[in-house]
């Protein structure tokens, strides 16, 4: 056995944390965490992306499932936004110049809403100061002297015209439609009868004098529509002059109030204005006189509300009176209205409609100022609601539209063009790699726009100062779930789980999701056990748990090679056959099982062809694994002669699909086996990969295959004698279950570290490699030798073959030349 090779003590295979180290007796004596533990290079990548104030710094945070990412960033950003300034309220208001593109107008956090208020008791005021003021003495004095002044001067104008008609026989009668002549006879008004009885000269001469009459009347009739319309328009005025000082009046303190914001000040100025213009629409129609003197109707746009005065509130769609900071928005439902917000519509009169009421903020609005935190998948899954995203943050700019024209439109009477909101926010995306890699690579765009990567880790260095941090951690969960504290022997085996999951002595996980799991899990367990605190025996029960829970198919594979129906020896020696390992992932369950590897070698011409790659069964890592077996064949017997050699490989009895390059060391130890014609140890298994000069390579998952090993050999029977080959480099990852570290402990099972080929050739055989002398010989009997010598073999079984074929075909050759000879004329 080579001197490098080393049998692993209890000691090696496992970790224990000493619950000596730590100085408390229960988590309930410890603080909560306030820290983020464990993710230095991340907090710092979001510190900086947060905090950069320049153009496109936005973040993409990302890393393994369970790492804490959402519960990190909403951390980091509630404790910086709590510092910083509230953010403006975003108000709606309606544009009286042009009722379909509603204006914006931001103030300070809690002065949208008071403009709302302010507003609102505006319009009430003036719905009862204006009919007042309309129903006043002054007004009314002031408008029927205007009425009689029309009064008079419509009646001298019907009395010039009416004394005019009589000079010339005719009267003016008033009628359902108006004024009109007719012919008078004595002073009286001749009946139609009676005037088609008249003689013809004299109904000529009543005809010519009633068409000059009738010019009179139409030149009448003009002036008094002039006299009217003056008049109208000094009621108008009047009107205006009256709506204007009360309107005024009402507004003086608000624009007093509101004097250091231009565009509430425009916006109050807009608004007295098409009060005065309307002022109709605060008058009830009892009220005839004051609304015939207040004029006719608005000319009503389209999109005007049901009840007009609702033109006149404000719509606050982002409301920060209540806020204490910036604010930090997570947006779980990213679609394309929910980032952009909507414009609603309601049905009325049978068709849809709707106004600047209707504006709702979506997420970017109310993240403005602030942080909006989304994630990344969920963003990709919805339609059109990436694009908005990189649409808003490329303009700086939320643009809120009524709909998608990408998507069906409602019928509607009305559409909306909302003006844009200008956008202030940082911008965080949660997600992991392939997502990342998918927008950096297929989209420029996101490279310009999320310029900051935060990444997490799924573990972190174990050292005194983590394995406190993790104390704290679970002391912090404790107190959140109102779970039973934890003794710190329970601690401890927290932190050995946390360690098996990362299979690194030196490091602790990160996942701390699943952490939390299992925290909850052992809480409860001693609960039932009704201890007031939580134990190691607790957190081993938890463990013993969650494998029973998720164990069937792995006891169901089990029982299959238990029975028989899978054939893995754990016994005896076999040429041609390794017992190799891998891991079956169900879900969220791994677990290690033994394959049983075979070769096949024959004449041929230096292939290896694996079964199950030719089947495609194989990934592409697996088929390397391969290739590399040939490199160290020939490097190390093909150096001074062709390799005549022919290799089959397959994994017996598997029907899915393989990968991995773990397997490589044990299908070279396999093809060895059939080369030399050495048996193999069935009662040891292999895993590693393997490179082109024969060194063993670490592989992952070295734990969960050495326990699929020992539970198929712990169910047969240990012997003493059973074991794995693992390559040296894995020593520092092998955590064990506590059952597989006390038999190894016990001397029943074992654990191998080996750094080359050579070493496992040798505890697999038991027979010495053999290291090469000066000219490349290998000593006699040893199992490079055995090779070595069944390559020549090869060789000379083919050159003989070759020198066989070339003889039969030189001597028919002969024969041929010969016949050809006989049967030409001449020779």
């Amino acid at each position: 056995m080579a001197e490098t090779a080393r049998k692993l003590s209890a000691e090696d295979v496992s970790y224990f944390c000493d619950p000596a180290a730590f100085d408390f007796e229960t988590t309930a004596e410890l603080p909560d965490l306030v820290s983020i533990i464990g993710q230095e290079r991340a907090v710092r990548a979001i510190d900086f992306g947060v905090s950069i104030p320049n153009y496109g710094f936005n973040v993409y945070v990302m890393g393994p499932s369970g790492t804490g990412k959402s519960t990190t960033v909403r951390k980091f950003l509630h404790d910086l936004a709590d510092k910083e300034p509230r953010p403006d309220d975003i108000c709606y208001v309606n544009n009286f110049k042009d009722s379909r593109r509603p204006s914006v107008i931001r103030l300070p956090a809690g002065e949208g809403s008071q403009l709302r208020q302010d507003i609102s008791e505006l319009i009430r005021g003036l719905q009862s100061t204006i009919p007042a003021a309309f129903d006043s003495d002054d007004f009314n004095h002031r408008s029927s002297a205007i009425e009689r002044e029309i009064d008079q001067a419509r009646t001298q104008i019907l009395q010039t015209l009416d004394e005019s008609a009589k000079q010339n026989n005719f009267g003016l009668m008033q009628t359902a439609t108006g004024f009109g002549l007719v012919p008078l006879l004595d002073g009286e008004a001749i009946e139609p009868e009676e005037y088609q009885q008249l003689p013809e000269t004299t109904r000529s001469e009543y005809e010519s004098r009633h068409s000059a009459l009738q010019e009179d009347l139409n030149r009448a009739f003009r002036e008094v529509r002039e006299v009217e319309k003056s008049g109208e328009d000094k009621i108008a005025a009047l009107a205006e002059e009256l709506a204007n000082s009360v309107v005024t009046q009402h507004l003086s303190d608000l624009n007093e109030k509101y004097a250091p914001y231009a565009n509430v000040m425009s916006y109050l100025d807009e608004l007295r204005a098409d009060i005065v213009k309307n002022v109709r629409e605060f008058l009830p129609p009892s009220t005839d006189g004051a609304s015939s003197a207040a004029g006719a109707n608005r000319n009503t746009p389209a999109g005007r509300a049901v009840d007009p005065l609702q033109s006149y509130r404000i719509n606050v769609i982002v409301d920060h009176s209540l806020s204490t900071g910036a604010p930090v928005v997570f947006e779980t439902n990213p679609s394309y209205l929910n980032l952009v917000g909507r414009i609603e519509q309601e049905l009325r009169y049978g068709v849809m409609t709707t106004d600047f009421t209707h504006i709702r903020a979506g997420s970017l609005h109310r993240a403005n100022g602030g942080y909006l935190v989304i994630n990344a998948r969920d963003l990709l899954e919805q339609p059109l609601a990436w694009e908005a995203l990189e649409r808003t943050i490329k303009n700086q700019e939320i643009r809120t539209e009524m709909i998608p024209e990408t998507l069906p439109l409602a019928a509607t009477t009305t559409t909306l063009e909302p003006q844009c909101v200008a956008l202030s926010a940082k911008v965080i995306l949660i997600g992991d790699w392939s997502t990342y890699s998918i927008l950096y690579n297929m989209d420029e765009d996101f490279r310009k726009f999320f310029k900051v990567r935060a990444d997490f880790n799924s573990h972190m260095e174990r050292s005194s100062e983590t394995m406190y941090q993790y104390a704290q951690f679970i002391a912090s969960r404790v107190r959140a779930d109102n779970l039973l504290p934890f003794d710190r022997a329970a601690v401890a085996r927290v932190i050995e789980v946390g360690v098996r999951l990362v299979e690194d002595k030196n490091r602790v996980s990160t996942r701390f999701a699943n952490i939390v799991e299992v925290i909850q899990e052992a809480s409860f367990w001693a609960r039932r056990s009704e201890r007031s605190t939580v134990t190691a025996e607790d957190i081993d029960h938890t463990m013993e748990e969650r494998r029973f829970r998720a164990s069937h198919i792995q006891e169901e594979m089990q029982r299959s090679i238990l029975e028989g129906t899978i054939k893995i020896e754990t016994e005896g020696a076999a040429v041609g056959q390794v017992n190799g390992l891998s891991v079956m992932e169900i879900a969220d369950y791994g677990f290690g099982m033994p394959s049983r590897i075979s070769a096949k070698t024959f004449l041929g011409k230096g292939n290896v062809v694996g079964i199950d790659r030719e089947s495609n069964l194989t990934g592409n890592i697996h088929n390397k694994g391969l290739l590399i077996l040939q490199g160290y064949l020939g490097g190390r017997f093909g150096q001074k002669r062709q390799i005549s050699l022919s290799a089959s490989l397959t994994f017996e009895q598997n029907y899915d699909r393989i990968e991995g390059d773990s397997a490589s060391s044990a299908e070279l130890y396999a093809l060895l086996s059939s080369l030399s014609r050495l048996p193999i140890r069935q009662d040891l298994a292999v895993t590693g990969s393997v490179d082109q000069e024969g060194r063993v390579q670490a592989i992952g998952a070295a734990s969960t295959k050495i326990e699929g090993f020992f539970d198929i050999c712990r169910h047969r029977g240990l012997t003493g004698a059973q074991g794995v080959l693992i390559p040296t480099a894995n020593v520092p990852h092998l955590t064990l279950r506590h059952d597989v570290v006390d038999a190894i402990r016990s001397e029943n099972f074992h654990v191998y570290a080996i750094d080359t080929i050579d070493e496992g050739i040798e505890l697999l055989t038991g027979i010495p490699a053999g290291e090469p002398d000066d000219e490349g010989n290998y000593p006699s009997g040893s199992v490079n030798n055995l090779v070595d010598n069944r390559l020549r073999e090869m060789l000379e079984g083919k050159e003989r073959k070759t020198a066989e074929e070339e003889e039969v075909d030189s001597s028919e050759a002969v024969s041929l030349v010969s016949q050809q000879s006989e049967n030409t004329p001449g020779l």
